[in-house]
């Protein structure tokens, strides 16, 4: 079981991995990449803001500490010269804290102001690289585009594109379905030269080739008698008998003579 779900996760994990690779845009994905570059861009500008806002709320403590840290000293100085020797050891006593407190902001200051300096050399870095990588960017994509284009072009130049595909496959059937047709319209033609189909308006006699044939045949002499005897009527007005026979009808020209000479 353990072997078949290793299996059954790599397949799926394939699939993914497949699915992703096609629906991934390179432009989009360099777009995104320089987006969240902008933004930690943004976040480093947000943290040196910081820095400096805490900055200058120390320095402004400074302040206030430092005025205090005079005004204490002018206090102690004024109850020493009254005689109030008590007073000014509790002035002296405060403008010591003070001083303390201001050593201690001071050094926060310090920190502070070195913690601006790197992150201001890290947004400056950054800043930089973020701009080559943006340079880049439309780079790639223009070369994408480009190749895109090409691809897009060759495909429909040599057909192997689906759209292309598509219209070929369709060219290629109908081109079988005209070679078909004329083969059907060829054969069709040889049988009928070739008296296999039999005539449509003959359907209901049921005559063959053969039939009407020997038909053709048995009616040839009546033709021949009627047209004899048309040529005997409009000729020599013989009748129709002899004329049926040209060699009874019209003898020799030897015995037309003989005849003849035999009378005288």
């Amino acid at each position: 079981m353990a072997g078949l779900g290793g299996r059954m996760s790599t397949v799926v994990k394939a699939k993914v991995s497949k699915l992703l690779d096609r629906a991934e845009d390179p432009a989009e994905t360099l777009d995104y990449s320089y987006q969240k570059q902008v933004e930690q861009l943004q976040n480093v500008k947000k943290g040196i803001a910081d820095v400096v806002t805490a900055k200058k709320r120390l320095q402004m403590q400074e302040a206030s500490l430092q005025q205090s840290v005079v005004k204490l000293d002018t206090q102690a100085r004024q109850a020493l010269s009254s005689g109030h020797e008590d007073l000014a050891r509790a002035a002296l006593e405060r403008k010591n804290v003070a001083q303390t407190e201001l050593q201690s902001l001071d050094t926060q200051v310090t920190e502070l102001e070195a913690q601006q300096q790197k992150l201001t050399d890290s947004e400056q870095k950054l800043r930089a690289k973020i701009e080559a990588f943006r340079t880049k960017k439309e780079v790639i994509k223009a070369q994408y585009s480009a190749a895109e284009a090409q691809v897009r072009i060759s495909e429909a130049a040599t057909g192997v594109g689906e759209q292309m595909a598509d219209v070929g496959l369709a060219m290629q059937r109908a081109v079988d379905k005209t070679e078909n047709m004329r083969a059907r319209a060829d054969a069709v033609q040889e049988l009928e030269a070739a008296g296999t189909f039999d005539d449509i308006t003959a359907l209901g006699s049921g005559e063959d080739d053969i039939d009407r044939q020997l038909k053709q045949l048995s009616s040839q002499p009546a033709v021949d008698d009627e047209l004899a005897k048309m040529k005997g009527e409009l000729g020599t007005g013989a009748p129709a008998a002899q004329l049926s026979n040209p060699s009874e009808a019209a003898p020799p020209a030897g015995e037309q003579a003989g005849g003849g000479d035999a009378q005288s």
